[in-house]
């Protein structure tokens, strides 16, 4: 059985579907925008159908296109994994890597480890990258992606890494010079820190549902939690960036038992996209990192 589909033609087509557009898929994948339209052009004579209905605002999949899309992406990612198996027949897992995931992630949980994990990957090129907002993974080019929270239905693969709890916290110096808190309703007497470019981040799972006010706000998780260590007050934070400073007395619990769990921000995913194949680097990397997680 002969195939007539060019594997460079159906990655330009994926590109498409998934970017959004001919000049977005081009950026993806370092390409011209006419070598992608004629790539794309190419497939559809070869096939003898039309993928795309094109107009000067929009693409969107024919019914060829859309049936087409799911053997397109199946085969290229057997096809990587066949090619996968191979270089491991013979050697270590090997190439770039690209990661991305939160400052504060990136700060307390992977940095730690990246030096040992080169060690055992000598040949595994690593590119940390660190976004506060959820990223486009075929936009930045990214293989792994850290996330936070519940996730979006997507064709992304997702590997659950643990839960990381959220817990009310503020130093013992603001403590000390703050009123009393003892109960959920004193919380308005305080200076609270909150976020600037996450709302929802600002809706706290309380036991009892409050109108919170935020004295100051900051857009990185990692300086709301500086602000916290200075004694700016009061903020919610995930445990996997406060483990350390818990321990160090830098911050304290407070209202323990105040804060909804389980909730739709505790779990910590992987994920990476289905069509590129499962690699030797990516499980590599996961299973190295996992284990180490103090979430």
């Amino acid at each position: 059985m002969s195939v007539i589909s060019n594997t460079q033609d159906l990655e330009a087509f994926i590109s498409v579907v998934d970017t959004g557009g001919f000049s977005s898929a081009a950026n993806a994948l370092d390409e011209q925008v006419a070598k992608i339209s004629r790539a794309v052009t190419r497939l559809e004579k070869s096939l003898n159908v039309t993928l795309f209905n094109r107009t000067t605002r929009r693409i969107e999949l024919t019914e060829e296109g859309q049936l087409f899309l799911g053997y397109a992406r199946e085969a290229l990612s057997q096809l990587a994994q066949g090619e996968e198996a191979l270089k491991l027949l013979h050697c270590a897992p090997s190439g770039k890597l690209r990661v991305d995931a939160a400052s504060p992630f990136v700060f307390h949980q992977l940095a730690p480890h990246l030096k040992a994990f080169n060690q055992a990957y000598p040949d595994i090129k690593l590119e940390i990258t660190s976004h506060d907002n959820i990223i486009d993974l075929l936009e930045h080019k990214t293989d792994i992606a850290i996330r936070i929270g519940e996730l979006a239905d997507s064709n992304l693969h997702a590997r659950t890494l643990g839960v990381s709890k959220l817990q009310l916290v503020a130093s013992p110096d603001y403590l000390k010079a703050a009123p009393p808190l003892n109960e959920l309703t004193d919380l308005a007497s305080h200076q609270l820190i909150g976020f600037t470019d996450a709302p929802h981040l600002n809706h706290w799972p309380l036991t009892t549902p409050l109108d919170l006010k935020f004295s100051i706000s900051a857009s990185s998780g990692e300086t709301v939690r500086q602000l916290c260590i200075q004694g700016h007050g009061i903020t919610l934070l995930s445990e996997f960036m406060i483990n350390e400073d818990l321990k160090a007395g830098r911050l304290v619990k407070v209202l323990e038992g105040e804060v909804l769990s389980p909730n739709r921000r505790e779990k910590v995913h992987a994920v990476y996209y289905q069509n590129s194949g499962v690699s030797s680097r990516v499980l590599a990397f996961l299973d190295f990192i996992a284990p180490r997680l103090t979430l």
